[in-house]
């Protein structure tokens, strides 16, 4: 005869492809694990996420990672099957049912942040009493995540709640790359072989691209949700873009339109510029004192240049000083939303 503990998500479809189990052997004394699990749901918290702001946590749904650009709630449900083998026949003694709530909240100006997590008093059937839990996490991305947490928990004696600390290494002008957390549970009962069940978190980002030695900027962001920046008060500029909104240009539209991709390229930046700026305004536009050509999309975007259709782009002449205020206020917007390569964003018009 042998005994296993079984687990795996309440709802299929939880964490990753459904994985088939594994058939369970008799081996004389000795259990088997078999766990399934499924692929997450993500949601935005807010509609647009890039209206999150960076106090605004994400809210939580239970079976779903709910993410803004700096906070992640992620509520999985797990099941634990109790099982003993018989004559090679495998017996269903108790179950065990719970769920674990972990919220998430970065830090915009540091790259050490931390995690609450909540395990609930489990339900359980029958021999499903005393089953105990360990948790572990492990990052990457220069990120290490050190669980405190009361291992050894038994499952069915009540709800308990621990943390999960993250400490990034970065330098100065460094984005780190990509992560994410996975989380490892192992449940154990006297008498019966270890069971595991291991799932991830969101992908976050670390960078100090604006950091020096004497003022640090470091922080941290979840990458795939969308921000914004506003061109709101940049009167030609705001104009420009409405104008090329109102003919059917949606791109970075954030009203149903595609988001644009921030780029970290000189060299492809000038080119794009070059592309669509003539190297001169039209008289009409010099005698307005408008001598500074705006593209849209931004030649800093990896839709500007001649990347998108015509009818996707414009080009607006304004006064230098108008283009001097749209660089520092994307700028500023970059710095406090760890906006990086690739990311995605809107313009606000």
């Amino acid at each position: 005869m042998s005994a296993l503990l079984t687990t795996g998500a309440v709802a299929l479809g939880l964490l990753g492809t459904a994985a088939a189990p594994s058939a369970v052997a008799a081996q004389p004394g000795a259990g088997q694990l078999r766990v399934t699990i499924g692929s997450a749901t993500r949601a935005q918290a807010q509609a647009n996420g890039f209206a999150a702001s960076p106090a605004s946590n994400a809210t939580c749904t239970i079976n779903k990672i709910t993410v803004n650009r700096f906070s992640e709630c992620e509520w999985v449900s797990i099941h634990v099957d109790v099982i003993k083998v018989i004559n090679g026949k495998p017996e269903l003694e108790g179950t065990v049912d719970f769920d674990v709530k972990h919220q998430m909240t970065l830090k915009t100006n540091s790259a050490n942040w931390s995690e609450k997590l909540h395990v609930s008093k489990a339900r359980t059937t029958r021999a499903g009493s005393g089953v105990a839990v360990n948790i572990t996490a492990a990052s990457g991305g220069g990120t290490k995540a050190t669980v405190h947490f009361p291992q050894g928990h038994i499952l069915s004696s009540s709800a308990a709640d621990g943390t999960v600390g993250y400490a990034t290494s970065i330098a100065p002008k460094k984005i780190n790359p990509k992560a994410k957390t996975t989380y490892a549970y192992t449940f154990t009962k006297p008498g019966y072989s270890p069971g595991s069940v291991t799932y991830n978190s969101a992908v976050y980002r670390c960078d100090n691209y604006y950091g020096s030695s004497k003022a640090s900027r470091a922080g941290c962001a979840v990458p795939d949700v969308p921000t914004g920046v506003s061109m709101v008060g940049l009167a030609r500029i705001d104009e420009g873009i409405r104008k090329l909104r109102a003919n059917g240009g949606h791109y970075g539209d954030p009203n149903g339109g595609k988001p644009l991709h921030w780029m970290i390229n000189k060299k492809q930046e000038d080119a794009n510029r070059k592309a669509v700026c003539p190297s001169s305004a039209p008289p009409d536009m010099k005698r307005a004192g408008r001598t500074s050509c705006d593209e849209y999309p931004f030649a800093s975007s990896k839709e500007g240049g001649t990347h998108l259709p015509a009818k996707q782009r414009e080009i607006t002449w304004v006064k230098v000083q108008e283009n001097k205020s749209q660089g520092g206020r994307i700028t500023a917007w970059r710095g406090q939303m760890h906006v990086m390569d690739g990311d995605p964003f809107y313009v606000i018009a």
